[in-house]
């Protein structure tokens, strides 16, 4: 394991999430994980922020609200396309995840919810701010393409707690 700034996981990461993208998961009694593609990593409060956005018809959202923490594996030597395509899809209201489907759940250092075992690369997040997005000063050109529907997602800023490879 070899600890990093988050910053210098940004390439990769954003990377990753615009082609394919990245692992969330959440503790529970039964931990979950969804894909994401959408999100970004800043700096606010003085601390690092990783920003996850997930809508509310989500199985993941309400586990995400109780956890109130957060890991995003990133797969680095293997895109996972497979796995990323099923953990997007599948919902883990009706399976589970970590069970025979090429994803596996290992322990994290700092919080709770598990980390993908086959990413290398992983944050660990408590969340500082839960949002709603709300339609009034979105740009309609980006409410129309992205919420048709007014199924407005919910942003969660987790602070970034640590950063590391497994592997590269």
């Amino acid at each position: 394991m070899r600890h990093i700034r988050y910053t210098e996981a940004l390439d990769l990461t954003v990377s990753r999430m615009s082609s394919g993208g990245a692992f969330l998961s959440v503790a529970g009694d039964m931990p979950n994980t969804m894909t994401i593609g959408w999100g970004w990593i800043g700096f606010s409060w003085g601390k690092p922020v990783f920003t996850v956005i997930v809508r509310p018809q989500r199985h993941t959202y309400d586990m995400l609200l109780r956890a109130g923490e957060f890991t995003v594996s990133v797969p680095t030597t293997n895109p996972m396309k497979e796995q990323l395509q099923f953990a997007g899809t599948a919902s883990g209201a009706n399976v589970y995840k970590f069970d025979g489907h090429g994803i596996t759940a290992e322990r994290a250092i700092h919080v709770a919810a598990p980390i993908v075992a086959e990413c290398g690369l992983h944050f660990e997040c408590k969340v500082r701010l839960t949002q709603d997005m709300t339609p009034e000063r979105m740009d309609e050109k980006v409410l129309a393409s992205a919420y048709p529907a007014r199924d407005m997602h919910t942003m969660f800023f987790g602070e970034i707690l640590d950063c590391y490879y497994t592997f590269e």
